[in-house]
């Protein structure tokens, strides 16, 4: 039974599941400080049903990586290459597919529940997202192979889940509300982009055309960098134009990571062991830069 669940666990890649998570946490840490509310209910249906979506965006990834890159690959490790359960023969194709729509119809059931609390321009948000998990992997759309698959990831993961996150706990559609996610856009974005380093060779002989098979492994890099470093400039601009507390440049306490992982990534082939390494200080960047925002924005709203 044991084994059973820790298959599930895999398959839907769960330890990734702070990408949708902390962005929600740091929208209703804005909420409380800027409209002085938090409703506990709002936000555990909130983060169960984008933590849904997203489990189920992960599987359905699976199940079309399956006909595709996933058997070609024979570079992956522990964040990029899928789950490998299917390749492992755990779990069948038609398994993670159901799975995924199990998932996709919890996070529908969350948003209604929600829509029916008086948050109706969640239909919208709802759909937006539910349309992005569907649209970076399922055939025929597969935004993830015409070089369209990192910006979704940006939008879907940044602006507009801290928008409706916000928006669910306030009522109200705030710009604000969209671009506190700016730090975790960028960084979710750049955990993407690594993870197609490793992936490369698999996936242009699966045809996946991403960004990062587009530009080519050495412009790729300096991308990167581009994607670790802008999160702590988007503080600064968060300051400056909306007016949120300087105690969010607490943020750069992560900087230390960021640099440790480009250094990886310069120096390090994305075959190398070291280069999972640099991916794993990706990941770290984007959990201690969510968490430090959202405790910087509860302690200001606490002080206020």
């Amino acid at each position: 039974m044991f084994m059973g669940l820790f298959v599930y666990v895999r398959a839907v890649r769960l330890p990734f599941l702070t990408g949708s998570v902390l962005p929600v946490a740091v929208a209703a840490a804005l909420a409380y400080l800027t409209e002085h509310t938090w409703n506990f209910l709002l936000f555990i249906l909130t983060a169960v049903g984008v933590a849904a979506l997203q489990l189920g965006a992960n599987l359905i990834n699976d199940y079309y990586d399956s006909f595709g890159s996933d058997p070609l690959n024979l570079n992956f490790t522990p964040f990029s290459g899928g789950s490998r359960v299917i390749q492992n023969r755990q779990m069948t194709p038609g398994q993670v597919k159901t799975l995924a729509y199990l998932l996709f119809a919890l996070g529908v059931g969350c948003g209604l529940v929600l829509i029916f609390q008086g948050r109706p321009w969640v239909a919208l948000v709802g759909l937006l997202g539910l349309g992005a998990a569907l649209c970076y992997s399922a055939s025929p759309v597969q935004l993830m192979s015409g070089g369209l698959g990192e910006g979704l990831i940006f939008l879907a993961f940044g602006p507009l889940l801290t928008w409706g996150a916000y928006y669910v706990q306030t009522g109200k559609l705030s710009l604000v509300g969209a671009m506190v996610s700016l730090p975790l856009a960028f960084l979710i974005t750049a955990i993407i982009w690594i993870n197609e380093f490793p992936d490369l060779e698999a996936d242009m002989a699966a045809a996946k055309r991403h960004l990062v098979a587009r530009l080519g492994l050495r412009l790729s890099r300096w991308v990167y960098a581009a994607l670790m470093l802008a999160p702590f400039i988007s503080l600064f601009f968060l300051i400056e134009i909306f007016h949120l507390p300087d105690l969010i440049v607490a943020g750069l306490l992560t900087l230390p990571l960021a640099v440790q992982a480009i250094r990886l990534v310069f120096t390090a082939a994305p075959t190398d062991p070291e280069f999972v390494t640099a991916q794993a200080l990706t990941i770290q960047t984007h959990f201690c830069t969510g968490l430090t925002l959202t405790l910087a924005l509860l302690y200001a709203a606490w002080w206020r």
